[in-house]
């Protein structure tokens, strides 16, 4: 078993955090994801803004059951100490089958444990065809 991913972060670190957030977000299983965060985890989600992991489970399911067929690319941006950014796109659909690509920045804090206790994100939808797809 590897060792936890835990402040201070180089650049291995880092982008091994990034992978594993990848990846469980990826999973599109809010029990597995909000794993990642403190129990009082603050978060700005867009518009929206709360805290607790209770609160991270209701707000990814209601996010994967309008976002269809989820697909995600998170890419490292720069680290330092206890925090990462990201840059991120993601592909999903909505319920009448439009395809949308959201582009994106997500700001990183953690705990001494390497447990996520806030994260800061913008983002923004682009309708595109399927055809234009770049995650599958």
């Amino acid at each position: 078993m590897p060792p936890p991913l835990r402040p201070p972060f180089n650049a291995e670190t880092a982008r091994a955090k990034v992978q594993a957030a990848e990846d469980a977000w990826n999973s599109r299983d809010p029990e597995r994801v909000a794993l990642a965060y403190t129990v009082d985890s603050e978060w700005r989600n867009r518009t929206e803004f709360f805290r607790g992991r209770e609160a991270i489970k209701d707000f990814l399911r209601r996010k994967w059951a309008k976002e269809l067929d989820y697909r995600l690319m998170k890419e490292l941006w720069c680290f330092t100490g206890n925090r990462i950014s990201v840059r991120f796109e993601y592909e999903w659909h909505d319920a009448a089958g439009q395809w949308f690509r959201t582009h994106g920045n997500e700001h990183w804090e953690f705990d001494e444990e390497g447990l996520m206790r806030r994260r800061d994100m913008s983002a923004n939808d682009v309708p595109i065809s399927e055809a234009e797809r770049r995650y599958r």
